[in-house]
């Protein structure tokens, strides 16, 4: 009999949130599910399994999710696997979005990110052990028409995770950034998906065009929920997980595309690109 991990889930009321919960609690771990609101309806849901300990958590506050890490402590006396899920999308030009719009965006997927990120570490320091988990997106690995801020986000998380994965190895520590691509959830819904009031006509041929694309491609995306909860599950279970794990054949050559793209513009600028260094550098090079 294996010992049970304790999984710290944000966001768990629905979409990924509420997959990977169901098939934590179905491999015997447990799990502490954050929701912003309506706990016992989550806690109803799973027959108040013993295993699944809900708290309400808005991840902009900090002093919340501090809360939510104790109570996670006095339940099951430790957190093995920190997932940070919880965030919305923004489906907007640049332009296009507000700077409240902006920093609201930023204040769930980011800030709200760094809150809960915070708030637990000092356990997982504590034991010398734990693996944070944070969900990016295929948006944060290639720019797209209209999800310009949202997807840069996602590139935050990307950065901030590989800098964790590396300040917290000598630690016991892990840091995974998952990115998924598009998945048959709610992210399209209204209650996932932040569309701005402030539409420009100049950009209708082209975020006008995602924003059609968004409300026709809404449950008819290629990824499964199911199948990428136990994706997940693997990744909790790896005893040497990678730091980038993109999921999904849409992320995956999206991903390629970009990086061929940029070695093109390598090849294209070479001679700008190494171009810069001081002149005594350049001589130093030329004497090795």
């Amino acid at each position: 009999m294996k010992t049970p991990k304790t999984w710290f889930i944000t966001g768990a009321s629905r979409g990924f949130g509420l997959e990977i919960t169901k098939a934590v609690l179905a491999s015997g771990d447990q799990v502490v599910a954050t929701v912003r609101s309506k706990a016992d309806e989550l806690a109803a849901q799973f027959d108040h399994n013993p295993d699944l300990l809900v708290v309400t958590l808005d991840v902009t506050r900090e002093d919340q999710a501090k809360e939510a890490a104790r109570a996670a402590i006095e339940r099951f006396g430790k957190i093995d696997i920190l997932l940070n899920n919880a965030g919305y999308g923004l489906l907007s030009a640049v332009e296009e979005a507000t700077a409240q719009e902006v920093r609201n965006n930023y204040e769930a997927n980011v800030f709200g990110t760094l809150n809960v990120t915070r708030a637990v570490l000092p356990f997982m320091r504590e034991r010398h052990a734990g693996h944070v988990i944070n969900i990016s997106s295929v948006g944060g690995l290639s720019g797209y028409i209209g999800w310009g801020i949202y997807g840069s986000t996602k590139f935050a998380i990307e950065g901030i995770t590989e800098a964790m994965a590396m300040e917290l190895a000598p630690l016991g520590i892990h840091a995974t950034v998952v990115a998924p691509g598009f998945f048959r959830t709610e992210f399209l819904d209204h209650s996932s998906l932040s569309r701005t009031s402030n539409i420009i006509e100049d950009y209708d041929s082209t975020v006008g065009a995602m924003r059609t694309f968004a409300t026709e491609a809404n449950k008819k995306q290629p990824g499964d929920p199911k199948k990428l909860a136990q994706a997940l599950i693997r990744l909790g279970n790896a005893e040497h997980p990678p730091v980038h794990l993109p999921l999904g054949n849409d992320t995956l050559e999206r991903f390629r595309a970009k990086t061929a793209a940029f070695e093109k513009e390598i090849e294209e600028w070479y001679d700008v690109i190494t171009g810069t260094d001081h002149d005594d550098v350049a001589a130093q090079k030329e004497l090795v």
